[in-house]
């Protein structure tokens, strides 16, 4: 059995490089799709502007992958089998979605994607141990940090409603 954490561990870090991979890919396609597009400057400083927003927000995301991490579920109800399920199919869905949104040029957002596949991934597997264990859909709740779950996604909905509307204000205003 041992063999087998061995392998998937393995596996979890070429997913984790491939991720790294599509998910810089995807940041860079976000910040420079529109502005190539629109030939609002020279390539070069539209080049220089987008290298420095992926250092900015790779420098001060640290926290918010770990807000997302403890706050979808609740670790110490599962067994470490369960969680290495769980990981491996967040990473694996992860780097296919991101790349197939990145092939066919459409937007998404790499910290939507990882919040919601972990919920997806958690819910799944809490649905099959409570399936085994004999439990109740009621139960569900032991697993899943419900509250902080809907925090976050309220956070990522509120982000997008603003966004939307501080960006309205100052297109009428330009």
């Amino acid at each position: 059995m041992e063999n087998f954490y061995i392998i998937l561990v393995v596996i979890l870090f070429a997913l984790a490089i491939s991720d790294l991979i599509v998910g810089v890919s995807n940041d860079a396609v976000n910040f420079l799709n529109s502005a190539i597009g629109s030939k609002v400057a020279p390539r070069y400083i539209i080049m220089i502007i987008a290298s420095v927003g992926i250092l900015v927000g790779t420098t001060f995301s640290s926290g918010m992958m770990e807000v997302a991490r403890k706050g979808i579920f609740h670790p110490d109800q599962f067994y470490f089998s369960e969680i290495m399920i769980i990981f491996l199919a967040v990473m694996l869905t992860d780097v296919v979605l991101l790349d197939v949104f990145n092939t066919l040029g459409l937007p998404t957002s790499t910290t939507v994607s990882i919040v919601f596949e972990l919920l997806g991934s958690a819910v799944a597997v809490a649905l099959v141990k409570i399936q085994h264990l004999g439990q109740t859909a009621s139960d569900l709740a032991t697993y899943i940090n419900s509250g902080k779950a809907l925090a976050i996604i309220s956070g990522i909905l509120l982000s997008v409603v603003v966004a939307f509307t501080v960006g309205a204000i100052v297109m009428y205003l330009t």
